[in-house]
């Protein structure tokens, strides 16, 4: 039931926007994008969407245009704006991975160190954290904003980039290479001070985090569950890593027992053929929505 209140949220569009509308909906919020709509609708009346460029969210969430969004560490920084950072939610358009700014230069030109860049020309969006990097390095260079196809202005427009990427995949086709990684960033859902001095709004936007954060943390797990004899239960509880002791029931059937434990999902493909040849049988392997510890 609706309690007739709202928090109103900026989320990406964009690059972010597809890998977003996903983990909501793991979260147990189903999202519609409307083509030539800004506002989403969300299965949720006590929130209200609003797709924008993360670059701007920030902005917006401080000046109480927004009651949160979801952004990037990069551009709380490069806005400096004044928002409380609910949670860490570390996703990326192709995976679960922090997205890394690096400095890029042409990888058999003459710039070897930052202090190669003094007087030198840098493209980049994050122009000022750039600028803030280069002043703790001692460095004076000129930094201008890029509007896109960054990589591609090296060397003929700049002498070096600074550039966000999760593989260095687009930097080496461009045959750049990393001279420095400035940080990491991720995304973070945020929002004002008022809105987290509000009982209601404060309450909600915690809620949403420990959801999306379940559905994110279950992105790296899967679910097993098998049979087996009781007399080897000991040996197939010998092979599992799990952090703490699975589940165990009695079968109907004397003797047996089920068992069920949530692992790394890296960890199955080792994991399976071992608990088979321990005793297991009738392993099910299944994909989780939400884990929240």
């Amino acid at each position: 039931m609706s309690s007739g209140r709202t928090l109103r949220l900026g989320l990406p569009r964009g690059s972010l926007q597809e890998a977003t509308i996903t983990m909501f909906k793991k979260a147990g919020y189903n999202i519609t994008v409307n083509a030539r709509s800004y506002f989403p609708a969300i299965d949720d009346d006590e929130l209200e969407g609003m797709l924008l460029r993360a670059q701007e969210i920030p902005r917006y969430v401080a000046d109480g245009h927004l009651d949160g969004g979801l952004t990037g560490k990069d551009w709380i920084m490069e806005t400096g704006a004044d928002v409380v950072e609910v949670a860490d939610l570390v996703y990326a358009k192709q995976g679960i991975r922090p997205y890394k700014w690096v400095l890029a230069v042409p990888a058999n030109g003459n710039i070897t160190k930052v202090e190669d860049l003094q007087g030198k020309h840098i493209a980049t969006e994050l122009v000022e954290v750039t600028k803030r990097f280069l002043k703790e390095r001692g460095v004076e260079a000129h930094v201008e904003y890029s509007w896109g196809s960054t990589e591609a202005k090296v060397p003929e427009l700049a002498d070096a980039i600074v550039e966000g990427t999760e593989t260095g995949a687009t930097l080496r086709a461009q045959k750049l290479s990393i001279l420095e990684v400035l940080f990491e960033s991720t995304t973070k859902l945020i929002v004002n001070k008022a809105a987290w001095a509000d009982e209601w709004k404060r309450a909600k936007v915690e809620k949403l985090a420990m959801l999306l954060q379940g559905a994110l943390l279950a992105e790296t797990k899967v679910g097993l569950k098998m049979n087996v004899a009781r007399d080897g239960l000991a040996g197939v509880l010998e092979v599992l890593p799990a952090l703490r002791k699975p589940t165990v029931s009695e079968l109907s059937e004397p003797g047996w027992v089920a068992i069920e434990v949530i692992i790394d999902q890296g960890a199955a493909r080792d994991l399976i053929p071992q608990l088979k040849e321990a005793g297991a049988e009738g392993i099910i392997e299944y994909p989780l929505n939400k884990v929240v510890p």
